[in-house]
């Protein structure tokens, strides 16, 4: 198996989680080959700092990031202030060759000065969502979602939504079992739909393990393959369909049929990867019923169908 190059921009005051969440998704090989060669690169010249003093040494700068399968531009420093030419030009040079760009948080600032995503969807911290619409009014932005795939450009909201970006490009190069392996070292939830909400006005509850939605959630999980609804989820967990809508809203950020959907595409997605199961089978365990409304869902929210998505992931 191929081991993918990653590059990592390194700037002048970054702060620390940022630069260190690509570095322990795409350095964690999870017992197995290493699947990624990690190089932390220098954006800038000279001594770097992070924003809470303490330096970061490294020998990779632009030039090797030009080399790469996939560049992160981790953050930046300040929205308002313009990203080195040098960094922009490394840019837009390396995905000139075919790299996939990711920017978390506000390195979706830097990523949309490089003019990478003009026309494109994308996403970056909810605070500054005005301001970068301002400054990059042809890219189109959307403040809701965790991370946004937009191909060959790859944005996600703040903080640890950082992991669920860095987690979905592992997944997408190569697949479930491999990102599995990689969460579970991590200890965090290996697939979080990218259109999850950033922002959940109420946290998760403080014993969610035991709490009649979770299990209700973890029970409908395991049973895809059956038909259910927002009235048939509130009875199982003895609640009103008022009052299972607002636990689930604030538990999830999303609605009842978009999580189910999301939790049925993941499990083809995961059929498709790693069984040689029909299309058809596929369809009726993930809860689809038919192949054709697999393939109508599939399309719209990965723009390929089933069959090309397991020939693709077995040839990677």
């Amino acid at each position: 198996m191929k081991c993918v190059k990653v590059a990592i921009a390194a700037f002048d005051q970054i702060r620390p989680f940022h630069l260190s969440v690509p570095c322990a998704v795409f350095g964690e090989s999870a017992g197995a080959p290493a699947l990624f060669d990690v190089r932390v690169c220098a954006a800038e010249p000279g001594e770097l700092r992070t924003q809470i003093g303490f330096g970061i040494s490294t020998q990779y700068g632009l030039r090797e990031l030009t080399q790469a399968d996939i560049v992160i531009v981790p953050s930046w420093r300040d929205p308002n202030e313009n990203a080195p030419k040098p960094l922009l030009s490394a840019l837009r040079r390396v995905h000139d060759k075919g790299a996939t760009i990711v920017g978390l948080c506000l390195g979706s600032y830097i990523v949309a000065e490089a003019g990478l995503l003009d026309g494109k969807a994308a996403t970056t911290h909810w605070r500054w969502t005005d301001l970068f619409k301002q400054r990059f009014p042809n890219v189109q932005l959307d403040p809701n979602v965790l991370y946004v795939d937009a191909g060959d450009i790859v944005t996600s909201a703040g903080t640890a939504a950082g992991i669920d970006c860095c987690l979905h490009v592992v997944r997408r190069q190569f697949g479930a079992e491999a990102t599995n392996r990689i969460a579970r070292t991590l200890v965090v939830p290996p697939h979080r739909q990218g259109s999850q909400a950033q922002y959940i006005e109420q946290p998760v509850f403080a014993n969610s393990k035991d709490t009649p939605l979770t299990k209700t959630l973890s029970w409908a999980a395991r049973h895809l393959d059956e038909a259910h609804s927002l009235d048939s989820l509130a009875t199982r967990a003895l609640m009103s369909r008022r009052t299972f809508t607002r636990h689930f809203r604030q538990h999830t950020g999303i609605t009842v049929g978009q999580w189910l959907l999301a939790q049925r595409l993941s499990l083809a997605q995961r059929m498709l990867e790693t069984t040689d199961q029909s299309i058809e089978r596929i369809a009726e365990r993930a809860g689809f019923g038919t192949a054709l409304s697999l393939r109508q869902h599939f399309g719209v929210a990965f723009n390929t169908t089933p069959s090309t998505y397991r020939r693709e992931f077995r040839g990677a």
